[in-house]
Parts: C-alpha cells; structure tokens; sequence
C-alpha cells in the first residue's frame, strides 16, 4: 500500500477504527472474565458486550493497541510507514511524519508493534537446511541513576566513555545476537557470483552469552528437530547434534566464510549497515525489539500485502 492508497482508504478516525473491527472480528474476541466468544456490539460506545456475563471489552483491548490512548489514525500511520519501506524509521522521525507533539507515546507505539512482530515469527521454526553463526552489535548501555536522579558511571562503563574500546567478542560496548538462516539448494543456479543456496527466512535472537548453556536453548525454540545445521568450529556448538537432525561442523578462514555460511553473514552486514543509517545508536535493552522488525520485513520481503499481514499481527498479538 502506497501513500495515496492508504489516505484515500483511512481519511477519518472512523474509517480507521471500522478496519480495525472487521480484522477484529475475523478474529473474535474472548471475554476476559468468563472466556465466552459469543459478544454484542454496542455501537455507540465502540464496545464489545459479552453475552454470558455481560462484561464489556473495548476495540483494543487483548491487542497491540491495549491501554494505548492513541488514535486509531496514529496507530494505522505507523504501520503503514513501517511496512511501505524495506529500511525502517527512527522514532523522531516517525514523530515527524505523523506530527505528534511528543516523542515518548510514538517511541512506545513503535516497539509495541516490534514486539508482536517478534511473537509472530515465534510461532514459527527453521527447517530444511540452516546456517548459524553470531553477531556482535553495537549497542548503548542502559543509563544507571542515584535516588536523587543523578547518573551513576562504574568502572568499566567509565573507560568506555573514556578510551576506544576493542572490537568483537568481549568488548563491553557489544551485544551478542544468534543468527539463523534457513536455505535450499538453488539448483538452476549458474551465476559463479551467487551462492549455491536460496535463502527463505531468517531469525536473529539476542543471547547473554557464548556459553552452550546460552546458544542451544534458543536453538532448540527457534529451529526444528530434523533439520540439517551448519556452523564454523567453535565450541559452543558441540552439542549442537543432541537437538537437530544432523550438524555440519566446519572450520573458517577469512577468506572462506562466506562461501560456507553466505546468508547468515550477508543478513549480519545488512542489519549492522540498516541500524547505523536509521537508528545510530540502540540501547542494549531494546536491541531485540530492532531484530524482530528486520526479521519479519526480511521474512515477507516478496509478500505485497505486508500492511494486511501486520493488522492481523497487530489483532492477534498483545505487546506485553
């Protein structure tokens, strides 16, 4: 959906919040006190009656949009910017563009819906043959204070402040992420350029550490069983052939790695090069809120009906 689409579609609040309904209503709304689905519309105060106990529900209530004093049009403007771009928006901006007067609500919103996209993609796994490997992700630290407000600077968060810090696994200013991509063999490939496999979905999950008690959990939630995986030698993926169907362990050079792992190295530069141009700096504890936007625009990059696919996201799934 382009622009002059969308406003000739949603020019009112009205317009806005009778869409909303009918995805709503595809649906259907579950009373929260007694669990029925059977419900009244109450018209003239946009609510949902149940007819077992009478309990009322609003519009928003049990989705992305719950407890949200934002406007039907505020709301469908965000998703519409979010889902029109292959790149993404930074929060100001999008401030900007919908013409808000604050910053905090429109920051909000947009990780509500970056949070139901990562449910979304929960719900499915990777299959067929898998490349994993890890990232390391420049992020912000969260801010420490004083009772009094005043910021609190440890040691070691100090010398970052104060000198250039080293770069990939271990620096203290680098979050690690676990990034998966599931392919197939592209056998009508012929360009020597191209890799021998077609990618179809990826995942990027945030992880504390490079521990296996860490990296083989999240596989094991994001990847299915009989799958085959492939990784570089570290040892952290040992035991990696206890939760998979089989396991490819390969060892790297520079110069190698990309040919071995191609489509999880291109999504790793893509990411780093897509936060940098948009975002600049994000903070350590919304990083995964920024990979759950990439993964689920990635993932539905040849759908034309992505502004579809996220009301029925923004209907199914709750933020929190």
């Amino acid at each position: 959906m382009n622009f002059k689409e969308f406003f000739n579609q949603f020019p009112t609040e009205e317009s806005c919040k009778s869409h909303f309904k009918m995805y709503r209503d595809k649906t259907g709304v579950t009373c929260k006190k007694c669990q029925c689905k059977e419900h009244y519309w109450l018209s003239t105060i946009s609510y949902y009656k149940c007819k077992q106990c009478g309990f009322r529900t609003s519009l928003k209530s049990g989705t992305v949009m719950e407890n949200s004093k934002l406007s039907f049009v505020y709301w469908y403007m965000a998703m519409m910017f979010i889902t029109s771009t292959k790149k993404s928006f930074s929060a100001l901006e999008m401030q900007r563009q919908i013409g808000h007067k604050f910053y905090k609500p429109i920051w909000l919103m947009m990780h509500k819906i970056r949070l139901t996209m990562g449910k979304r993609d929960a719900s499915y796994k990777l299959n067929d043959q898998v490349e994993i490997d890890e990232a390391f992700f420049v992020t912000t630290a969260p801010i420490e204070r004083d009772q009094y407000g005043k910021r609190i600077l440890k040691h070691h968060v100090q010398t970052i402040y104060k000198q250039r810090m080293k770069r990939g696994k271990g620096s203290p200013r680098n979050t690690t992420v676990l990034v998966m991509a599931e392919s197939i063999l592209n056998k009508g490939n012929k360009d020597k350029y191209r890799a021998d496999r077609a990618v179809k979905f990826i995942k990027m999950v945030q992880i504390d550490g490079l521990k296996t008690k860490d990296i083989l959990p999240e596989i094991a939630k994001t990847v299915d069983s009989k799958a085959h995986a492939i990784t570089d030698g570290a040892l952290h993926y040992n035991n990696l052939k206890s939760i998979v169907g089989s396991h490819e362990q390969l060892k790297m050079t520079m110069n190698y790695a990309h040919k071995v792992l191609p489509w999880v190295h291109k999504t790793i530069s893509n990411a780093k090069r897509n936060f940098l141009g948009i975002h600049h700096s994000i903070g350590r504890s919304y990083t995964q809120n920024y990979l759950n936007e990439f993964c689920f625009k990635f993932n539905r990059r040849n759908n034309s009906d992505l502004f579809d696919r996220m009301m029925n996201v923004a209907v199914n799934y709750k933020w929190n």
